[in-house]
């Protein structure tokens, strides 16, 4: 194989990957800070971070191979997928499998290096979350709310995470507002992405929470904000997070409701919902390092 051709076949690799998109890769990492930052044992070691860090960006690659790999024929017909590497045949259909169970192995390989204590109670998260994680891409063909599987799939970034630092998953304030904070969260950003999809995907007969909802989208997703921002409140209350968290919390809050009314009226260009999503990523990192900031101060 020439140099040339190994650049090709890389770059393919890595748009399947989605890792030319850090947003998407961020906005399930941040959800994981949250937790971390939550525990009890806040601020979590650097070596815990990293393992989090890899083992989010493994699974969230798998999950991206499996959903254009149940996706390719439908993603040809779609304004905003047609370019994915699988949807215009840049690269095979077994090479994407092969990859697919290359992600889940160094997946499984990040969690056999999680501190023993927390380690079997990690890889029974880590196997309860693959069966959702695989449905998900094709929710959208039988159920009309897929956004809510996928804020499921979500939900494990918290739990995984917890479980890793505490090694056990006890019912607590912190982690189960965490974790509404989190599926509520990702519920509301997920149907706003699927709103780029609209035409689309009612064309081709395909479900969404976006077209399920109607004009009753936005007002839910602005629902879906303030519920996760009540959610972190009680989390972080409940912690004990120090005040410094509360400055951020509250712009958090606020922006959130205001990405909301850029949303109104129809026929949005497809930009304002890659923008929205792009700046739920600055609005969770901006939780995250109020969450930071409230526990080293």
């Amino acid at each position: 194989m020439s140099g040339r051709s190994l650049q090709t076949g890389l770059k393919q690799w890595v748009l399947l990957l989605r890792w030319n998109k850090p947003s998407g890769r961020l906005i399930l990492l941040i959800p994981a800070g949250w937790a971390l930052w939550l525990t009890p044992n806040a601020p979590p070691p650097a070596d815990l971070i990293s393992l989090i860090v890899l083992g989010g960006l493994m699974v969230s690659g798998a999950g991206c191979i499996a959903n254009d790999l149940w996706d390719r024929r439908i993603d040809r017909q779609v304004a905003r997928t047609t370019q994915r590497p699988l949807a215009q045949g840049s690269i095979r259909f077994a090479t994407a499998w092969a990859l697919l169970i290359l992600m889940l192995s160094l997946s499984l390989l990040v969690v056999l290096s999680l501190p023993e204590a927390s380690r079997g109670l990690c890889l029974a998260l880590a196997v309860l979350a693959l069966p959702p994680i695989l449905i998900y891409p094709s929710a959208k063909r039988w159920f009309a709310y897929p956004q809510a599987v996928l804020a499921i799939c979500w939900g494990f970034a918290v739990l995984i995470p917890w479980a890793a630092s505490q090694a056990q998953l006890s019912l607590s304030l912190p982690l189960l507002g965490c974790w509404l904070a989190t599926v509520f969260w990702t519920f509301g950003f997920d149907t706003v992405y699927a709103m780029a999809d609209c035409r689309d995907d009612a064309r081709l007969s395909l479900n969404s929470s976006a077209l399920s909802l109607g004009r009753k989208a936005q007002g839910t997703v602005a629902i879906s904000y303030a519920l996760a921002c009540i959610g972190m409140a009680i989390a972080a209350l409940g912690a004990g997070v120090g005040w410094l968290f509360w400055p951020c919390w509250l712009l958090a809050s606020i922006g959130m409701q205001r990405e909301t009314l850029v949303l109104q009226g129809p026929n949005q260009p497809m930009a304002t919902y890659g923008k929205h999503f792009q700046h739920q990523v600055l609005l969770g990192a901006l939780m995250l390092l109020g969450l930071i900031l409230g526990r080293i101060s």
